[in-house]
């Protein structure tokens, strides 16, 4: 049986919008480091931690109709403080503050390219979610009319890794005193 795990030409059996998402980044960086029949990853190619094509898509109209299906991480440390204001700004922004990671996910590189340095003017205050938005609407609008789109073409900062464990509620004496306190069963 041929899989997209053997074989990435098997994404023909995609959803289109998924199908047309997937084409693009295997034309970009070739063959996937890993592989399913419901996504291709590759790691550490271009600016990305890793970068994903999901056969699954999620429809989305923020800045018009589409589908997403490219999910794009990177390290960054997101301050606590921000992910409400990051919140307001787009749903495809997903925030990890324990593996200290930021993906979005959009319809293609450019516009995951877009999202992140948008959220990076944010967290640096030089933009608010709206302005943010707005744009985000201007940049996409202007890559359909073939004009220069510099918040799609590159990531304008460096991401660097700062995981954030939290911090311990519960002692390892506590941890200890709980399990002898256990009823046996």
């Amino acid at each position: 049986m041929t899989t997209a795990a053997t074989n990435p030409a098997a994404i023909e059996q995609w959803p289109q919008p998924a199908r047309q998402a997937a084409r693009r980044l295997l034309d970009t960086y070739g063959a996937p480091h890993e592989a399913t029949d419901s996504a291709l990853t590759w790691h550490g190619v271009g600016p990305w931690k890793r970068i994903t094509a999901s056969r699954a898509y999620a429809e989305h109209n923020f800045p018009a109709p589409h589908t997403d299906s490219i999910e794009a991480v990177i390290d960054y440390p997101v301050p606590v403080a921000m992910y409400s204001t990051l919140a307001r700004f787009d749903g495809s922004l997903t925030l990890d503050r324990t593996t200290g990671e930021v993906r979005s996910r959009c319809h293609d590189e450019p516009a995951n390219l877009l999202t992140l340095n948008l959220m990076h003017d944010i967290v640096e205050g030089t933009r608010s979610p709206d302005q943010a938005r707005a744009y985000y609407t201007k940049e996409f609008l202007d890559a359909r009319r073939g004009k220069p789109t510099p918040y799609m073409t590159a990531l304008r900062f460096t991401p660097h890794s700062a995981p954030d464990p939290d911090t311990p509620l519960i002692s390892d004496s506590d941890l200890t005193a709980a399990e002898a306190e256990a009823t046996p069963t």
